[in-house]
């Protein structure tokens, strides 16, 4: 399945070279700057690489279509993608200290594995606080190299300006989608509940679907010269697409198996997160029981009894069963778009592979 194997790990490749020129550069400063930069390192391990194969991908849809590729700057493409992943492994660091998270990919957190460095350490103070602001710098470490390895591969690439426009507004709705999720949390009571479902999908466009995934694939083709109507048809795949792998994502979150997920099981019900799942199951609640889940909701010591009757709850009211209808709408929503625009064949079977596992997935 495209993009090739040999594409992926030349990204791995390419981030791999760029991490070691930074803890070359971090070794001026001495030991605590390298264990930070590993420390950095270390958050770039595993991930599915779904932002960069979408951007990889969409390159090649219209690469391939004008030349078959063999006139296509590879390398600009190679670093956009590992940017992409690079500034989601800050997206993460983040977003898991906004909520509190232990755990990432079944290992601990950034701030509680800099936490856990402080103690090793024996230093004074208090190690959550430390663990929490070393992270949120962490974070801005990573974005800082996002931007690097971006502007070092794009420096020859012929169509860089298009690319770094979409990069830009990649960022700037991510951290807008990311700041309108936190206020869902603690703005809910003052909602109508008529706008709850409509607020949700607003935080999944901007949070999630369109850096997961409409994004990095305008990036990629923008780089390979993508014309209006290329960029078009592949804009209205993304966005469904994208939305369907967030409302994956949300009932991941609270149905997912630990063992497969790498967070615990109802995770997001533990942090309160108002996703679109919560949002219908309110709506067909009666007064009563939605006031029991909005008691329970954003509890961080919820036991497994409680998570069990939220489940239930959001079972009973036929919310799962509406999400997963929305999930598989997007899905044929997203493969109508590609129909009847000049992009290459093979990318496109590879397109649809790609959303078929983004949606219909178990981590």
């Amino acid at each position: 399945m495209r993009p090739s194997a040999d594409m992926i790990a030349s990204v791995s490749q390419r981030m791999e070279r760029f991490v070691e020129e930074r803890l070359a550069d971090a070794g001026d400063l001495g030991a605590d700057a390298v264990a930070f930069t590993r420390a950095a390192a270390s958050t770039l391990d595993g991930g599915k690489r779904l932002r960069a194969r979408f951007c990889l991908t969409g390159w090649q849809a219209v690469a391939d279509a004008e030349s078959g590729g063999r006139d296509a700057d590879h390398d600009g493409v190679i670093a956009a993608a590992g940017a992409l992943e690079i500034f989601h492994a800050a997206a993460l660091v983040h977003d898991d200290i906004i909520d509190n998270s232990d755990t990432r990919r079944g290992r601990p957190a950034a701030h509680r594995a800099l936490e856990q460095h402080h103690t090793d350490a024996g230093w004074s103070a208090n190690p959550a606080t430390f663990g929490r602001s070393a992270a949120i710098l962490l974070g801005d470490l990573l974005v800082a190299w996002s931007d690097d390895l971006l502007e070092g591969g794009l420096r020859q690439a012929p169509h860089a300006a298009a690319a770094r426009v979409e990069y830009a507004r990649m960022r700037r709705d991510v951290t807008l989608g990311q700041y309108l999720d936190i206020v869902e949390e603690v703005a809910a009571a003052t909602v109508p509940n008529a706008d709850h479902a409509d607020r949700a999908l607003r935080v999944a466009t901007y949070k999630s679907a369109r850096y997961s995934v409409q994004q990095p694939l305008l990036i990629g083709a923008a780089l390979a010269g993508a014309d209006a109507a290329q960029l078009a048809a592949l804009e209205a795949f993304g966005l469904p697409v994208g939305l369907a792998f967030q409302l994956r994502d949300d009932v991941l979150g609270v149905f997912g198996d630990t063992a497969v997920t790498g967070k615990p099981s109802g995770d997001d019900l533990r942090e309160g997160k108002r996703t679109l799942l919560i949002a219908y199951a309110r709506e067909a609640l009666p007064q009563g029981a939605r006031r029991a889940m909005d008691e329970l909701l954003g509890d961080p010591d919820l036991d497994d009894e409680q998570v069990a009757f939220l489940q239930r709850t959001i079972t009973d009211s036929g919310a799962l069963a509406r999400v997963e209808d929305l999930i598989a709408d997007y899905a044929t929503e997203a493969d109508r778009a590609l129909r009847a625009v000049h992009l290459d064949n093979a990318a496109v079977g590879s397109l649809r592979d790609l959303a078929r596992a983004a949606v219909a997935r178990a981590s």
